[in-house]
């Protein structure tokens, strides 16, 4: 097997525990009895797990190597994904999404230093392919989820199952992986308190609204579906899937695309589609339409992080991979502030009118879109 194809199944297989939680959500939620809002803070503690690794994770690759990282952290990886199905109460089960967030966060750290050492190594373009079955790693963990919640398989036997059955493929493809050499990663701890450059401001929150948005429709669009038309846990999971799909194929065309134009146009025309979508979900009369708006935001919202990738590294700043750090915190931080933000409107209102906070989310990104022409050529 080329190396290339080794760093194709550790992109695959590593979501498909994480797309495998997303529809059996609301299944937890009624098994804990947590209304929204105690379930949004429960999701919270994944980007919290997140954004508190992202202040060392990077000291930590640099100083062992991205392989080695993959090695140990795998199956702490596999094993903190079965927590949330053991999980006795609401701290429990934030507790253990915390360990999912943290353990999952240095985990595609070193994926994609190991992605980019490849690329640097032999010139062969993967990162845009590698993250593509990185998404469908994702639908395929939402179907294994969604059809085990349709024949009220439990779970934990489910999450067991996925443990068994890919940790071991993973640990062999990573076995083979070549000695990395130890790259240079930002680390917020040494990087300087001069503020980021407005241009890089912009890019970062230009993303934020699109990662809230892409964290927010896999969290909840299970409990929409189930909350709105009182439908079981297998079907409920189908806008987890139809997203996921959406994610992932237009993150494969996702090249092809920029070559009809430049990034803030094409971020501006996805956030469009995104918004409408959105509206599409809130004035759905039935399980179809609302369905297929979930698909239209998946759209909208897929290639946002890849283009600012791009832009944040060639943005004005120290380093492009400072640069990056930085995007990559607030962009995180979305993840964070969308469960809450939903959770409490829903517990308000209802959840029909907590995802049409998306809306705004996603105008922001529009308004923000231009900062990726700015980025890639600064006047």
């Amino acid at each position: 097997m080329q190396l290339s194809q080794r760093i194709y199944w550790i992109f695959f297989l590593q979501p498909l525990a994480l797309g495998a939680w997303f529809p059996r959500i609301p299944e937890i939620q009624t098994t804990l009895g947590l209304d929204n809002g105690e379930l949004a803070i429960a999701i919270a503690g994944a980007p919290v797990g997140t954004l508190i690794t992202l202040l060392f994770a990077g000291k930590l690759v640099a100083k062992i190597g991205a392989r080695r990282v993959i090695l140990l952290l795998y199956p702490v990886y596999f094993l903190a994904m079965v927590l949330p199905y053991i999980a006795p109460g609401l701290l429990s089960l934030m507790l253990a999404l915390a360990c999912v967030g943290s353990t999952l966060t240095t985990l595609e750290l070193g994926f994609n230093v190991l992605a980019d050492e490849y690329e640097k190594r032999t010139d062969h373009k993967i990162m845009s392919k590698a993250h593509g079955l990185w998404s469908f790693g994702l639908l395929g963990g939402t179907l294994i989820g969604s059809i085990t919640a349709w024949l009220d398989i439990s779970a934990i036997l489910m999450g067991s199952c996925i443990l068994i059955a890919a940790l071991p493929v993973a640990m062999l493809v990573s076995l083979n992986l070549p000695e990395d050499r130890k790259p240079q990663i930002p680390d917020f701890k040494t990087r300087s308190f001069a503020p980021p450059h407005p241009i890089l401001l912009g890019v970062s929150f230009f993303t934020f609204g699109a990662t809230l948005t892409e964290g927010a429709v896999a969290d909840w669009s299970a409990v929409f579906l189930r909350d709105i038309y009182q439908i079981g846990p297998g079907i409920a999971g189908v806008g987890v899937i139809l997203f996921s799909l959406s994610v992932a194929l237009t993150r494969l065309a996702g090249d092809r695309l920029r070559l009809w134009t430049s990034p803030g146009k094409l971020a501006r025309k996805l956030s469009v589609f995104g918004m409408f979508g959105v509206v599409l979900v809130y004035f759905a009369p039935g399980i179809i339409s609302a369905v297929i708006g979930f698909s239209i935001i998946g759209i909208g919202a897929a290639l946002a992080f890849p283009l600012a990738v791009s832009a944040a590294a060639s943005a004005p700043g120290r380093t492009p991979a400072s640069n990056v750090a930085v995007l990559s915190f607030i962009a995180l931080a979305g993840f964070l502030v969308g469960p809450l933000v939903i959770g409490a409107v829903a517990d308000v209102y209802d959840i029909r009118l907590g995802l049409l906070v998306l809306a705004p989310m996603l105008a922001i990104s529009f308004v923000l879109a231009p900062n990726l022409d700015k980025a890639l050529q600064p006047d």
